[in-house]
């Protein structure tokens, strides 16, 4: 099958012939039909997730039908459509069994434990726990955008986050997850405002839902606007970038009692942020992480998009081929682009 490899951290990627995987008796092969490129991709190919062996194969936002079985598997058949969270889990552990997979202690991740979609196939474990078989209406492009960046962003909105309407939410960073997670927040009647350092980006977020936006370049006191724009701060405020700066933000524009979900990764230099943690004793302030979300709840999700509250299609950018992903993906610390990048061509 044709891949997109790489034998170094940070050296540039080439696309080339490698064997085609084979499943293992719980898992599947899916043909891949599109996958998304995202930010982790790129932490991953910097070097900055220690689960990644080289050689490698990356991508782990995928839609697609599947073609083999192994002999354990129950639940899926040959040419289902499919998905599949970023974050696998055994099945077995007890955080699988108590429903959270997406922090499952032996979790498998295509693109990161393991090869990923950024190939013609691509091999998934544990499929019967993990599997998420596609209602038609919903086509592959859209169904490889939910992968991470939606997903992620609507459990940290719905599940972390217990945003309901009413409530303001800030989003700091409005990349895929920032997007994602104000047009979830507004899907549910809650008052997203949109941080960002791009006017353009601040524009889309608008049109998806964001009440207020505030250009951080061009803010001196970004805390101090957010809380202006809702009276005194926001009830949830997420970190959808992931940096020192927005870490911080995120909790320091937080109401009394507010949540905070950070999203965004946190990694290399920036992995022990500074947080205002006399702010979060006196204000009883909640801090969550947020990783992923388990397959069994796609189905909210899923329903949401069906009848029309949710549009994720709306977040992509550009349908590129498997060999015009590769200066996409090494490009992608730099990228302007408001859309996301799916391949849909191998």
């Amino acid at each position: 099958m044709r891949a997109m490899y790489y034998e170094a951290f940070g050296a540039t990627p080439d696309i080339r012939n490698v064997p085609d995987p084979t499943p293992s008796p719980g898992g599947v092969v899916v043909k891949v039909e599109a996958t998304g490129l995202c930010r982790s991709d790129w932490h991953g190919w910097m070097g900055h997730d220690p689960d990644i062996k080289l050689p490698h194969v990356p991508g782990h936002e995928l839609a697609g039908v599947i073609v083999a079985l192994g002999s354990a598997v129950r639940h899926f058949r040959q040419g289902q459509r499919v998905t599949v969270p970023f974050v696998a889990g055994c099945g077995h552990c007890a955080e699988c069994r108590s429903g959270n997979q997406q922090v499952c202690e032996a979790q498998f991740q295509p693109g990161f434990t393991h090869w990923g979609s950024f190939a013609e196939f691509v091999a998934i474990d544990h499929a019967d726990h993990n599997l998420v078989e596609l209602p038609e209406a919903i086509d592959f492009c859209t169904a490889a955008s939910l992968g991470c960046r939606f997903a992620t962003s609507f459990r940290a909105v719905v599940d972390q986050g217990r945003t309901t309407g009413g409530e303001w939410v800030a989003v700091h960073g409005c990349g895929g997850v920032g997007l994602s997670a104000i047009q979830i927040a507004a899907a549910l009647g809650a008052m997203p405002v949109a941080i960002d350092i791009a006017e353009d980006k601040l524009d889309f977020a608008r049109e998806i839902g964001a009440v207020a936006t505030v250009n951080a370049r061009q803010t001196p006191d970004v805390v101090g606007a957010i809380r202006d724009i809702t009276t005194g701060g926001a009830h949830v405020s997420i970190d959808a970038l992931g940096s020192p700066t927005t870490c911080f933000n995120s909790i320091a524009c937080l109401r009394r009692r507010g949540r905070h979900v950070q999203v965004g990764l946190m990694l290399a230099e920036n992995a022990e942020p500074k947080i205002p943690m006399a702010r979060v004793i006196a204000h009883e302030l909640e801090i969550y992480g947020s990783h992923g979300m388990q397959a069994w709840r796609y189905d909210a999700m899923l329903q949401m998009i069906a009848v029309g509250r949710l549009a994720p299609g709306r977040l992509i950018g550009r349908h590129i081929r498997l060999d015009e992903a590769v200066p996409a993906l090494v490009g992608l610390d730099r990228s302007t682009d408001i859309g996301i990048s799916v391949i849909t061509r191998f």
